[in-house]
C-alpha cells in the first residue's frame, strides 16, 4: 500500500498483520498510536497512514501523523498533515487544539526563515485566542512565538521577559513543553545579556525536562540542539560536551528519526575540531550534510561550516571556500570561519573588511565569541589600535568566574597584542596561563597556538633556548594534526631564528628590512611600526650602511636569503 507521502509501506506495515491476517481500522489506529508513544516513528507514520486511508484518524491522530512525519524528514507531509489537524481541531469546535497546531506551525517555519507564511499561522492562532476562552492554554506557546520573535528581531531584554511571562503561563495551564522552550528561551537571552550563570541555570533546568522525558519529542529535540548550541557561544565546552553526548544517545534510540540527527552530528563535528580529531571531525560533518539532505536542514549550516574549519585548519583552502559557501547559502554568516580564510590565503585586506562588518551585526554574545578572531586579523593588517581595543572588549567581558575557555581565549587574544605592543613579558606571563588551560581542555590546536606565540615572546626576551624548545613541541602538535599551514609557519619562524644570530642588524632594523621586503613604502613602514618616517629613513641607511647595500631591491633579496621572512 503507498502512503499519503508516495512511499510504499514496509512488509507488516500495510494493514495487514504479517501472517496476512487482516486488521480492523481500530486495530490499525491502536497500533499506530502505540508506536507513537514509543517513539517509533516509522511505524507510527505507516499504520496512521493506513488508518487515515479509512477514515479513522481524529484531529489528536492527525497530529501525531504530522509529528512522526517532520520527525522522518517529512517536511512537506508533516505541514500538510498539521494544517489537516487544525482545520480538524476547528470542525470540533476545540479552539486550545486548533490554536496549539497554528502555533506550531507558525514556530517551525519560523525556524525555517519562511516569515511570511509563520506571520500568518501566529495572527490565526492570535485570532483564535482572542475569539474563544477555550483556547487561552494556547497563550503560553504563543507567548513563546511572540519572544522567538523578538530574540530574532534583536530586542533581547524585551524577549527575556515575555519568556519569563510564557513560563508562567505554562505552569497556569500546565503546558510542559510552553515551559521548556520558555525557559531555554530565557536563558538564552540572559547568555546574549552577558548573564552567563543565570542564563546557565535556565538552560540546565530546561533540560531537566527533557532528561526526564516530561516534553514531546519536537520540544526534546529544541532544547537539545538549542542548548548545545548557546554552551558554545558560552564558551562553556564541558557542559556542550556533556549535552551533546546526552543528544547522541537520545538520538541513538531513535534511529529512524531524521530530524534533529544532522544537528547532532555536526554538533560532535565540532566537538571533534576542539579535541583535534579533525578525521573525525570530518566524518562527523559529513554524515550531518548526508542527515540533512533527507530531511533536518536545520543541521546544515554547521555540518558545512564544520567542514569548512577542517579544511581551512589543514591548509585545504579551495575546499574550505566550497564549504563556508555552502555553509552562507543557509542564510548565516559563516564567521569567523571566512575572515580566518582570507586571512590565511593573504588577503588581509579582504579578511579584515568581512570581519569587522558581520561582527557589527551580531548580539552581544555572539561579539564576545568573535573577538578573538578581530584581534588576530586586525595584528595581521598593522592595526595594533585596533587590535588592542578588540583585546580590551573581550578582557572586560570577562568575568573573574568566567568559563575556562573564555579565560584562556581572553589571555592569548590580550598576550598576543602585548607582544606586539613590545611588552613580551607580560605576554608570556598570559600564554603560559592560557597554555595550561588548553591542555587541561584537551585542546591541543589551541595550546599549541599558544607555546608558538610564546616562542616569539621568549625570543624577544633573548631566551632562544626557550623558544626554540616551545616552536619544537608545538611543531609536533601541528604535525600530527596536519594543521599544515601552521606547521610552515613554525618552520619559518625558527628558521628565522638561525638566521637572525649573528647578523649585524637590530631587532628593529630586522623589522623594517622585512617590511620592505613586502613592498611596503617607508611612510607604510612608519605606519605599521608606529614610527616617524624619519626614524625609518634612520633605520634603513644604517641597513644599508651595515650590509654594504644601496637600494630596496638588495634589501629585499637580503632578506630572503637570509630567510628573514
Amino acid at each position: 500500500m503507498t502512503g499519503i507521502d508516495g512511499r510504499r509501506a514496509p512488509p507488516g506495515h500495510d494493514g495487514s498483520s504479517p501472517k496476512g491476517s487482516a486488521m480492523t481500522p481500530s486495530e490499525t489506529l491502536d497500533r499506530g498510536r502505540a508506536a507513537f508513544a514509543e517513539h517509533r516513528w516509522g511505524e507510527a507514520f505507516d499504520a496512521l497512514a493506513d488508518a487515515d486511508e479509512t477514515g479513522a484518524l481524529h484531529a489528536a491522530d492527525l497530529e501525531r501523523m504530522s509529528t512522526a512525519a517532520i520527525l522522518l524528514g517529512r517536511d512537506a507531509v508533516g505541514m500538510d498533515l498539521a494544517t489537516r489537524a487544525h482545520e480538524a481541531f476547528l470542525g470540533i469546535e476545540d479552539a486550545a487544539g486548533a490554536a496549539r497546531c497554528a502555533t506550531w506551525i507558525g514556530i517551525y517555519l519560523m525556524g525555517k526563515g519562511d516569515d511570511a507564511r509563520a506571520g500568518g499561522w501566529l495572527a490565526r492562532a492570535k485570532r483564535i485566542a482572542a475569539e474563544d476562552p477555550a483556547a487561552e492554554p494556547a497563550e503560553a506557546l504563543l507567548h513563546v512565538a511572540a519572544a522567538l520573535d523578538q530574540l530574532y528581531s534583536g530586542a533581547v531584554p524585551t524577549a527575556a521577559a515575555t519568556f519569563a511571562t510564557a513560563f508562567s503561563l505554562g505552569r497556569r495551564f500546565h503546558d510542559r513543553d510552553a515551559m521548556a522552550l520558555a525557559q531555554l528561551g530565557e536563558g538564552q537571552a540572559k547568555i546574549m545579556l552577558d548573564d552567563l550563570p543565570g542564563g546557565l541555570a535556565l538552560l540546565d533546568e530546561a533540560m531537566v525536562a527533557v532528561t526526564a522525558g516530561e516534553i514531546s519529542a519536537v520540544a526534546s529535540g529544541i532544547v537539545y540542539c538549542s542548548v548545545i548550541g548557546t554552551c558554545h557561544l558560552a564558551f562553556d565546552v564541558r557542559r556542550a560536551q556533556q549535552w551533546t553526548i546526552a543528544l547522541d544517545h537520545w538520538c541513538g534510540e531513535r534511529p529512524d528519526m531524521v530530524m534533529f540527527s544532522g544537528q547532532c552530528q555536526a554538533h560532535r563535528a565540532a566537538l571533534y575540531c576542539f579535541h583535534g580529531a579533525w578525521t573525525d571531525a570530518m566524518d562527523a560533518a559529513r554524515v550531518a550534510q548526508e542527515r540533512a539532505g533527507v530531511g533536518d536542514w536545520s543541521g546544515r549550516f554547521g555540518a558545512w561550516y564544520e567542514e569548512g574549519e577542517v579544511h581551512r585548519l589543514r591548509g585545504e583552502f579551495d575546499a574550505a571556500e566550497v564549504a563556508f559557501h555552502r555553509a552562507g547559502e543557509t542564510g548565516y554568516p559563516p564567521q569567523p570561519g571566512l575572515a580566518l580564510l582570507r586571512l590565511a590565503q593573504g588577503r588581509v585586506r579582504l579578511a579584515r573588511s568581512l570581519i569587522r562588518e558581520a561582527i557589527e551585526h551580531v548580539d552581544p554574545a555572539t561579539r564576545r565569541q568573535w573577538l578573538a578572531a578581530v584581534v588576530e586579523i586586525e595584528l595581521a593588517a598593522g592595526d595594533r589600535a585596533a587590535a588592542r581595543a578588540a583585546a580590551d572588549e573581550l578582557d572586560a567581558s570577562t568575568p573573574a568566574d568566567a568559563m575556562p575557555m573564555m579565560r584562556a581565549v581572553t589571555a592569548r587574544s590580550d598576550a598576543s597584542v602585548r607582544l606586539e605592543e613590545g611588552d613580551a613579558r607580560g605576554a608570556l606571563a598570559r600564554l603560559r596561563a592560557a597554555w595550561t588551560t588548553w591542555e587541561e581542555l584537551d585542546a591541543p590546536y589551541e595550546a599549541a597556538r599558544c607555546r608558538v606565540l610564546a616562542a616569539q615572546a621568549s625570543r624577544s626576551l633573548g631566551d632562544e633556548a626557550s623558544a626554540a624548545m616551545d616552536l619544537a613541541a608545538a611543531r609536533d602538535v601541528f604535525a600530527e594534526l596536519g594543521a599544515v599551514p601552521d606547521v610552515l609557519r613554525v618552520d619559518g619562524l625558527a628558521r628565522g631564528s638561525s638566521a637572525s644570530r649573528g647578523l649585524p642588524l637590530t631587532r628593529r632594523e630586522i623589522e623594517v628590512v622585512r617590511l620592505v621586503a613586502e613592498g611596503l613604502t617607508n611612510r607604510a613602514i612608519a605606519g605599521r611600526l608606529y614610527l616617524s618616517e624619519k626614524t625609518v629613513d634612520r633605520h634603513l641607511s644604517n641597513v644599508f650602511a651595515k650590509l654594504g647595500i644601496s637600494s630596496r631591491a638588495a634589501a629585499t633579496a637580503y632578506a630572503y636569503e637570509h630567510a628573514l621572512i
